[in-house]
């Protein structure tokens, strides 16, 4: 299907039409949560002077529109009292709708970094994209969509401190190295405390999973936890090369039983079909 044909399935490249404020519904798969007062006003005080410049992007819906792209341009317009805003409607089901206005932002880097991971995560669990597919819809690496979702091993708690504080995606990606829960709040709060930068944040952590890796190479794996920890983190490595494993951890009065899926090609749909699985965590999910 040529690109013209794609665009006219979905409505796109069609007049503008202006349509009143008030019949305009925010999208619910609006992937930003957080929208920054000072930037709508800025956005405001542009479209004073010189109006929007870019349509909002809507689709028909029982009783009026549903916005699928441009939700700053619409609070702006608000702010402004403006009853009318210029708009594309689209032919986009609701599937669609959503799918663009995830995309769009994305594409725009215009969401903080785990705000980026939930909208794939959306994408991949509720409208049944692939990481691949996903990469290829942003123009990236499969292996960047996976580091991106490992993101979200990170408690709500250590999220909200994480951005608070302005840390990198960086920071955060180096505190997934450490496994101990505890251990790990304690470094984000030094991180914090002392204003450590990317790479001093990496050489303690580079000390303490050596540190780490020594002690559990001289012990004889008498305790399971440490047993099931190595595994742990040797799913994890996999699993930041791009692969789909699952895993379970089923215990019995004289065993521990571990079962590890490890899909022959990353393209196996017997993988996707087989029931969702999971060690205990050790990265405090």
């Amino acid at each position: 299907m040529k690109t013209e044909e794609k665009d006219e399935k979905k409505g796109l490249g069609k007049e503008i039409v202006p349509l009143e404020v008030s019949k305009i519904v925010p999208n619910p798969n609006q992937p930003r949560k957080v929208f920054k007062e000072e930037q709508i006003l800025r956005l405001a005080d542009s479209i004073r002077q010189f109006g929007i410049i870019q349509p909002l992007t809507v689709r028909k819906i029982d009783d009026g529109y549903e916005l699928v792209s441009g939700e700053r341009r619409l609070r702006a317009a608000k702010e402004l009292g403006m009853r009318y805003v210029p708009c594309v409607v689209s032919n986009a089901s609701e599937e669609e709708s959503a799918e663009i206005s995830i995309i769009e932002n994305l594409i725009r880097e215009d969401l903080n970094i785990f705000e980026q991971a939930l909208a794939i995560e959306t994408l991949i669990d509720t409208y049944g994209l692939t990481q691949e597919q996903i990469a290829t819809k942003l123009s990236n690496s499969q292996s960047y969509i996976a580091n991106k979702l490992r993101l979200l091993r990170l408690s709500q708690s250590e999220r909200e401190q994480i951005l608070e504080h302005h840390l990198s995606e960086r920071h955060a990606r180096a505190l997934l190295r450490i496994f101990d829960t505890d251990l790990r709040a304690k470094l984000l709060k030094q991180i914090i405390d002392e204003g450590l930068n990317v790479a001093k944040t990496e050489e303690i952590i580079e000390r303490l999973v050596s540190k780490t890796e020594k002690q559990e190479k001289g012990s004889s794996y008498k305790d399971i936890s440490a047993f099931v920890t190595a595994i742990n983190r040797a799913i994890d490595a996999a699993s930041k090369g791009g692969f789909k494993i699952k895993s379970r951890k089923i215990e019995n009065d004289n065993f521990t039983e571990l079962t590890i899926l490890i899909p022959k090609t990353q393209d196996d749909p017997s993988l996707d079909s087989s029931p969702e699985i999971q060690l205990p965590s050790y990265v405090g999910n």
